[in-house]
């Protein structure tokens, strides 16, 4: 019994397999930057609780950024899966 595998499914597993490292290492980063924004925000507001509002709000536009990388790295992952 001889399995025959064509090269789209050969092309279809690597997309698949990019697919999921591509989720995995994209949400690596922004959760590592979300993490160390949120962290410093609270040491800041503990040191000055009277700027709570502005750090917070700057806070909150640099966690946005940072998970704009993570969204790219979903699109690229979505393509791979239903596209290739």
């Amino acid at each position: 019994m001889a399995i025959n595998i064509a090269g789209h499914d050969i092309v279809k597993a690597a997309a698949l397999l990019g697919a999921g490292i591509a989720m995995g290492l994209g949400a690596i980063g922004p959760g590592v930057g979300e993490g160390f924004a949120a962290g410093k925000a609270c040491e800041a507001i503990g040191r000055k609780p009277e700027e709570a509002g502005l750090i917070t709000r700057t806070m909150l536009v640099g966690q946005a950024v940072s998970e704009s990388t993570g969204i790219y790295s979903l699109v690229i992952a979505l393509l791979l899966i239903f596209v290739v």
